[in-house]
Formats: C-alpha cells, sequence, structure tokens
C-alpha cells in the first residue's frame, strides 16, 4: 500500500532551469495578450478558458506531440464538430457535454491528432451561448494566434525545434 501511494507522488518530469520556465510563462502572457489584443479589437470572444491549457503546452511542452500545430488545430476541428453535432442532436442536454468530451478523445486519438484543451469545447459549449461558424472562428482565429507566437518564441535564441521535425519511418528503421 505504501508503495502505491507514494507512485501518486513521484516527479515525470525533469528539472526545469529558472530561465527557460521563465520564458516559457512570459510567452503564455504575451501569446494570451496578443490573443486579447485581437479579441477586442475585432469584437470576437477570442478568449476562451482552453487557450489557457494550449498555451502550457505550447510554450511549457513545445517537444510534446501534444504541442504540435497538427494536434492543435486538429484537435480543436474535431471538438468542435462535435460539440456542435452533440449539441444539434441533443439541443441543452448536460449530457451531451459528457458524451461529446468522450467522443472528442476518441476521435482525436483515432486521427492521431490529439490535443487535451479541445476536449473541454463541448463543455465550453454548454455553459456559453457561442456555437457552429462562430465558435470555429474563434477556435481557429485564436489557436492560429498562438501557434504563430510560439513559432516566433521557440526561433528565438535559444532555439527549441518547433514544430518537431519528422520522425524517422519506424517501419523502415
Amino acid at each position: 500500500m505504501k508503495a502505491f501511494l507514494k507512485a501518486f507522488f513521484v516527479r515525470h518530469e525533469p528539472p526545469v532551469a529558472l530561465r527557460a520556465n521563465l520564458r516559457a510563462g512570459l510567452a503564455a502572457i504575451a501569446g494570451i495578450a496578443l490573443v486579447g489584443g485581437l479579441a477586442t479589437w475585432i469584437d470576437l470572444p477570442l478568449l476562451i478558458a482552453p487557450l489557457g491549457a494550449t498555451s502550457g503546452l505550447l510554450f511549457g511542452q513545445p517537444s510534446s506531440a501534444l504541442s504540435q500545430p497538427i494536434n492543435v488545430m486538429g484537435g480543436y476541428l474535431v471538438g468542435t464538430i462535435v460539440c456542435e453535432a452533440a449539441f444539434f442532436i441533443f439541443p441543452g442536454a448536460w449530457l451531451a457535454a459528457a458524451v461529446a468530451v468522450g467522443l472528442t478523445i476518441v476521435v482525436m486519438r483515432a486521427l492521431r491528432v490529439t490535443h487535451p484543451p479541445a476536449a473541454a469545447l463541448p463543455i465550453l459549449g454548454f455553459g456559453e451561448p457561442v456555437h457552429g461558424v462562430q465558435l470555429f472562428l474563434i477556435v481557429f482565429m485564436a489557436c492560429a494566434v498562438l501557434i504563430a507566437f510560439a513559432l516566433v518564441v521557440h526561433n528565438l535564441p535559444p532555439r527549441r525545434p518547433y514544430p518537431m521535425p519528422e520522425e524517422p519511418d519506424r517501419k523502415n528503421g
């Protein structure tokens, strides 16, 4: 039992240098500020809660598969489509949000575009009046800004590879 409980406290992430940690935090501040400024300028509610988690991945874990542009855009596209389908079929039903979260995860994994913050869209869709084309535009624009900013940040010295280069073909070596 002691070993089982101890497993809850094992840290799996390597230590992070203070400079890299501060850079990630400052980049997240600037990225969300860019999205917020754009939201004010074009009068669209671009600041949605899942983007905070997306920023955490883009700026804090850029080498993660979950942070890659295809995962961010593809995951949110899947989340948006599943969210809208669920609320079309079951309008106003809270259970639709739960089903849509699960289906979003299944479809993202099947398509290999998993981005966990995108699974929050059905919950957002249940509680907010933003739906359809407007939800898609909000998600697309906000993610495009964050990804573009991540490309800039990670190419400033000291550079980090982002997006990650293609993995070698596992079948051929």
